[in-house]
Order: C-alpha cells, then structure tokens, then sequence
C-alpha cells in the first residue's frame, strides 16, 4: 500500500477524520481526543496508531510528564494528497473544456 493509499484508508472513518479536525485546532492529549469524542481511551488510541501508522499525526512527549504525549498532524501526507487530487482536477477540468469545445462546434453547425 503506498502513502496516499494509507491517507486515505485511515481518513475513511469518521472518527479519525474528527481527531484531524480537532488536531487542527492544535495539538492535543489521547484523553483530551476521547473526550472530545466521546470515547474510551483504548478506543481512541486503537485510532491514533492508523493515523500515527499512515504518517498524518506525529506524536511528541511533554517535558514535565514523560507519560504525556501530545498528538499534532504532519503536513506531508496532506501535501501528497493534495497533489494528487490536483492532479485528478486537472484531468477533469481538461475533459470538460473538450466537452465544451465538442459542444460549441456542434452547435455552429446547426442550421
């Protein structure tokens, strides 16, 4: 499975794409996402390992409290996403644009 492959898959449930909303508030705590949420912290954590694992969170301890780990997103893996739906966009707009063109040539035609 390649990056955007992992992007995607991980972004295909909703909880974690509500753990990226909130990660782009800031940077939080697993307990502060499974509240946020509504959830078990065995359940939130089940979560942050595919988005740590497929490279959209990044997670860094906290000075004071080796135990506390803080969970930020990684712009990478949204960069590469992003240049491939570009590229998907492309293609569209370039499809239309000869649909269009097809179109109004067509229609110069009719009597």
């Amino acid at each position: 499975m390649n990056a955007i492959d992992r992007t995607f898959a991980a972004l295909a449930d909703p909880t974690r794409r509500g753990v990226i909303d909130l990660l782009r508030e800031g940077p939080r705590r697993a307990g502060e996402l499974a509240g946020e949420l509504g959830m078990s912290p065995p359940a939130m954590s089940r979560h942050l390992r595919v988005l740590r694992t497929s490279g959209l969170v990044d997670e860094d301890g906290v000075d004071e409290d080796a135990r506390v780990k803080l969970y930020r997103l990684r712009k990478q893996p949204f960069s590469q996403m992003r240049g491939w739906l570009d590229e998907v966009e492309s293609y569209w707009e370039g499809q239309l644009a000869s649909f269009k063109e097809h179109a109004e040539k067509t229609r110069k035609k009719r009597p």
